[in-house]
Formats: C-alpha cells, structure tokens, sequence
C-alpha cells in the first residue's frame, strides 16, 4: 500500500468518514500512521473475576454465558450482559446500545476494561457500571483476545476509537513500506527501530518497552529529518545561491556611523561585524538578528542598507504595518538625505501620484532604498538592482512572502536581513530558524530607563485608574491592553469593548481615550495609532494588535487587563511598547485569575527585565506548543517529539544530520517525507 494513497479507499472509508478524517489533518495513509495515540491503557493484567470489589478499575476477560434486555422505568434499554471466567461471573450493563446484541453472542469472548460498581437492581451483586474500553473476540487463546496496551488517541465525538484502530489495523496488515530517513550507521549507534516497526510498536505494542523503543525511534526520526531539511536548505543557499560580493566598508558607511547620535554597544558592534562578513563574502547573506525590545537592532539594519548603497544596490526594509513602515521612512529619511541617500515610502495607502514616482525611482534607480509594507511585494514593483532585503519583525510575514521579495533581484539574489524583537529561546532557534544564522543583541542602549513592573488584584483597580489619571494631567500617555475584544458566554476573560465603556464612564471620565482592536479596518486602525502618536489620544484601549505598532515616546503606563491570560514572552512584547522616551514608565498586571501558579507566573515580570530569560521561562512553565501559538511562528508541527523536553535528542539529531547530509541521506526521501508532513513549511526545498 502506497503512503500517498488518500484514506478515502480504505475498507469502511468512503468520502464522508474522509472529510471527518480531513478535519483532523488525516488525508493519505501517511497522516493517519503519524497520528500516533496520546497515552495508553495498561491493559496487560487480567483480573479474576472473584478478586473484583467496587470502585476498582479492572480488566476483566471472560466468556459470555447469558444476555437479556428490557426497558428500565426511566424509559432507557437496557442490555445486560455476564461474563464468567474460571473464579466467577459478573454484569456488564449497555444502556441504549442495541446495535451491540447483533455482536454479543453466547460463548463469544470478550475483554472489558472499566470500574467496578453494584449491578443496576441486582442486589448488591457487582458489575463493570463504567465500561472505559471492550473487546469482543471469536474463541481465541489467553494471548490474543486483547490489546496488552490499548492506545488512546485523541479523537473527535464523531471519530469511535475502535474503528479509528481498525483502520490503523489494516493498513499494517497490507505490508506498508516507508523509507527509512535515518542512515543505518546512525540508527545502529542509537539503537533505533526502522521506521515500518517503530510505527507498527508505537499503535500496537505488547510491552511497555515496546513503547518506549517506538518512541525514541520515531521522536529521533522526527528531529533528524527536519534538521537534515533545514541543513540541505542552507547548503543549497551557500552552494547554488551565489550572492553579492560586497567591498569592506568605506566612507558613506563611515559618514552614517558619525551622523548616528549614540555609540554603538558591544553587542550591535558583534552583529554588524557578522552582517559586514556575511555581505562581504559571495554567498547569500540569510541572517536573523534577534534583538529584546529597544536594543537597537534598526540602526544595525540602516547600517547594512547603507553598505548595499555604497556598492551601488538598492536597499528595501518591508514593515508589518504602515505606521511603523513611516516611522522608519522617517528616521532614515532624516539621517541619510543629508548624505545625499534617496530614501522612497511604499504602502497601500500612498496616492496614483506618490505611488507612480516611487515605484518609477525604484525601476530606474534614482531611488536608493525603499521601506514599505506588503506592498512591497506585489508582482509590479521592480527593482533595477536589489542588494539587500531587511523585513522587520519576520514571524508576520511567511516563508513564500519573504521568498517574493528575495525574488526581486534581477540577476543575483539579493542578501536578507531578518530581524524579530520576539525573544526565541536560544534553545530553541535550531528548530525555528535552522536555515538562518543567528545573531543575537541582549544589551540595551545607554540611557533607556527601566520599566517599574507591578503585580495587582482587581480589588486595587480604583487606585490604579487614578494613578493613570494624575500621569495624564501631567501630559503623559496611557495604554491598557485586554485580552478580548467582546464580551464571550465561553470564557469570563475580560473585554476591550467592556473595560472601554467602564473607564469613559467611570475612572477615566472626561479624559481623552480610543478603542482599538482587530476588527476594525486597516485604515480606522492607523488612523488611531497616528492619533495616539500625534498626542491627540491620552488613553488606548486595545487588544494586542499594539503588540507590534508603534514608537511613542510619551507613552509611558501600560495597564493589562486580565494579565493571567498571557504568556510571558507576549507580556513583554506589551511592555516594549513604553519606556522609549525621557519619563519614568510604569507596567501594571492586573491578574483576574485563582491559579497560584499563573499569579506565580506574573511575578517574574516584576524581576525580569530581559525578554530572553522571560522566554526560556515561558517555554518551560506553559509548553512550546502554547508558547509558539501565542507568538505565531511557523514552528513545524511535530506528530510525536517534543521539543522542550526533547531537547538533547534535537541536538543530538543535528549534529548526526551534519554529519551525513552528504553521502549517507537520501534526499529524494527527504524531500518527499517533509513535503508529506509539513505541506509547504518546506516547499522551497522541493523547489530547488
């Protein structure tokens, strides 16, 4: 049986018990063998029927030796079964399942596993009252009449775990073949299973350390193929993707330097040596400068664009948003003009006229560097020379956007600067940004004042307010950021829209404030933030789409509502958002929440300042999965590893996958493995 075949062919499929299967990211036979059970039931101890008491959890396997059914006075049917073995009989009760007298027969065996009760009217006789799992066999031996470990999977209402087993059954009885990734040299080093045997142990395993194999083989599998699909990416860059050579620094890069109001720190001194090597050299430059919020990682991006200038390229910066694409067209227009650098705005909001002039100076080359949005990236705009691509804050752009910018060099691919202010753990970039290297800046500039952080009850929200109240009637600016934006009968999380209509009409009365959240339109949305920038807004009440937005330096409190309900890493994203001008500034938590462990949580905010450290934390107290989902990276979804805990595996698996990305990997195989399992994350790979 093909691994491609679509499960819609399989006996007792069809197209409508495909679509329920779609729905779970099952479509071909590979997807449903990677979906491997989230626990087991141990059910390897067969208990005599004469040991049994109730409130016991059991496993019971006997014959059956009487049925009945009736009606219950509750208008209910019910379907008595006994079972006996050598030591005894007892009840099973079915309540409404008729469909199950066509497949109980005398004589026939059966394994239940489930909790002891008294019978329904039987006296004080037992009975299995809750039937967690069962198994009905023709007369078989003692061995084979059960599953010694049943796996549990995660399945929909819709989805019944036995036939989502049977299926699984009859693909590993048709002689399924898969490629083995792993070298054999490697899976003989680790000790590891072949693929076929890991997968057929991981959904039917006789033992316990049956399990336990299947799982670190498949789990090393998992690791190996994404680092050995991440490594043949960056080879394929440094071997096929012959970049721009370009010449050490000289004076206009020297000029910028001079004209840049501050020294630069160790740290931005280290990653712009590294980003002048990467550029100096022939290949493609491809390099993530991780900075905390406010560590100067746009100079660092100026600085390289302005190289790109001095070699006679163009330069394009592409934002997340048109506010801040302006802010930067801003400062770069301000301190490059005077160097005679032609600095150009591109957004959707641009006039026929502006618009016209800048996409004609880039064709023409009279424009020297761009900074834009997604416009960017429209298939119209064209580049006479692109040198350098810099997209700031890269997880709200995907691979295929930041690729279609790449793409706009005419006869060379142009180099690519990354930069993202979200902290990723350093342990954790080899599986994010495995085809990137990675530069990171931790120190902040001199000068930036630390932003006092407090955790509060809601009983302490009258003082809060009024705090935010004096600060306003000093000229200073507020932002208080809750998690939802409407009110949900499905969770009792605080509202945007809730919290706007109590603080205009209570604590905030007569203050100036704003609603913003995501349902309004780019151009409302923009318009507030310009407001709120232009000091004509004292008080932003938003949801997180301030995350990312803009540089206000008069901004200087920030109140998150219902604060329990963020991570750490996206709690400090919120604060960067203040502390960037000349004012003391203030973070308040309000925490909603009865969980100690959550009020614990909120705590480290008030003595960690750096975004790394808080990462690492957050990673390890809420899981990647939670950790990734809240700061939207394309993190590839794992079937069965676990990053966080698998750490030394994915190290390991790198290091092994470095080793043999040259003569021992099948690249046809890998190729096809992650295009299987990771649709397009690695369409470029099979691209090239």
């Amino acid at each position: 049986m093909d691994i491609k075949q679509n499960v819609q062919y399989l006996k007792g499929v069809g197209p409508k018990k495909a679509q329920a299967l779609k729905r779970l990211g099952i479509e071909n036979i590979y997807d449903l063998m990677t979906y491997y059970p989230r626990r087991y039931e141990d059910q390897s101890d067969i208990n005599a029927i004469s040991s049994l008491k109730a409130g016991q959890i059991a496993n019971i396997q006997g014959k059956i030796v009487a049925l009945a059914d009736k009606n219950t006075r509750r208008g209910l049917k019910l379907l008595t079964v006994v079972l006996a073995d050598d030591t005894g009989t007892i009840q099973l009760n079915f309540f409404n399942q008729d469909y199950l007298k066509k497949k109980l027969k005398q004589g026939t065996m059966m394994f239940v596993h489930g909790k002891i009760g008294f019978a329904y009217g039987g006296y004080g006789q037992l009975a299995v009252t809750q039937i967690i799992s069962f198994d009905v066999e023709a007369e078989k031996s003692k061995e084979d009449t059960h599953c010694a470990f049943m796996p549990v999977y995660t399945l929909p209402d819709y989805i019944k775990p036995k036939d989502f087993r049977n299926l699984i059954e009859q693909v590993i009885a048709s002689d399924i073949e898969f490629n083995d990734i792993v070298p054999d040299f490697i899976r003989s080093k680790y000790h590891l299973l072949m693929k076929k045997e890991a997968v057929e142990k991981i959904h039917f395993p006789k033992t316990k350390r049956e399990i336990e194999e299947a799982k670190r083989s498949l789990i090393f599998e998992e690791l190996f193929s994404i680092q050995a699909g991440l490594l043949f990416l960056k080879k394929q860059h440094t071997t096929r993707n012959k970049g721009i050579k370009f010449l050490p620094n000289s004076d206009l890069v020297a000029n910028v330097l001079k004209a840049i109001p501050f020294e630069l720190t160790q740290e931005q001194q280290k990653v712009w040596q590294e980003i002048c090597h990467d550029m100096q050299s022939e290949t493609q430059m491809q390099r993530l400068v991780q900075g905390d919020v406010g560590s100067g990682k746009t100079v660092i991006a100026i600085l390289a664009l302005v190289k790109a200038v001095e070699n006679g390229y163009q330069g394009a910066m592409m934002a997340p948003t048109e506010i801040l694409a302006i802010q930067h067209f801003d400062k770069l227009q301000s301190l490059l003009e005077p160097l005679n650098i032609k600095v150009g705005l591109l957004t959707g909001s641009l006039k026929a006229k502006q618009r016209r002039e800048v996409v004609e100076g880039l064709a023409d080359g009279s424009l020297d560097i761009v900074i834009g949005t997604h416009a960017l990236i429209q298939d119209n705009i064209i580049f006479k020379n692109l040198g350098l691509v810099v997209t700031d804050e890269q997880h709200r752009f995907g691979v295929n956007q930041r690729a279609k910018l790449e793409d706009k060099g005419i006869d060379f691919l142009p180099d690519v600067l990354v930069m993202t202010a979200t902290p990723i753990p350093r342990t954790m970039t080899l599986t994010v940004y495995g085809d990137l290297d990675v530069s990171f800046i931790k120190q902040l500039p001199p000068g930036r004042k630390p932003i006092r952080t407090f955790v509060r009850m809601p009983d302490r929200r009258e003082l809060i307010y009024k705090f935010v109240r004096g600060e306003v009637q000093k000229g200073r600016q507020t932002y208080v950021v809750c998690p939802l934006i409407e009110e949900s009968e499905n969770s009792d999380a605080v509202s945007v829209e809730m919290i706007y209509d109590e603080l205009t009409s209570g604590y905030l009365y007569g203050i100036r404030c704003a609603l913003l959240h995501g349902k309004l339109s780019s151009k409302d949305k923009e318009q507030l933030l310009y407001d709120f920038l232009a000091g004509k807004i004292d008080v932003l009440i938003s949801t997180t789409v301030i995350e990312v937005g803009v540089n206000v330096p008069n901004a200087s409190i920030m109140v998150i509502e219902g604060a329990e309900r963020f991570g750490l890493a996206q709690l400090h994203q919120l604060r960067g958002r203040i502390g960037r001008g000349e004012f003391a500034s203030y973070c308040i938590l309000i925490n909603r929440g009865r969980n100690a462990n959550s009020l614990e949580r909120l705590h480290l905010m008030e003595k960690i300042s750096d975004g790394f450290t808080l990462a690492e934390e957050d990673l390890r107290l809420r899981g990647p999965g939670q950790f990734f989902g809240s700061m939207q990276h394309g993190l590839p979804d794992l079937k069965i590893a676990d990053v966080l805990n698998d750490i030394n595996v994915l190290i390991t698996a790198r290091k092994e996958a470095q080793k043999a990305l040259d003569f021992s990997i099948d690249k046809k195989a890998l190729v096809e493995l992650l295009q299987m399992q990771y649709k397009d994350k690695f369409i470029k790979i099979a691209d090239n």
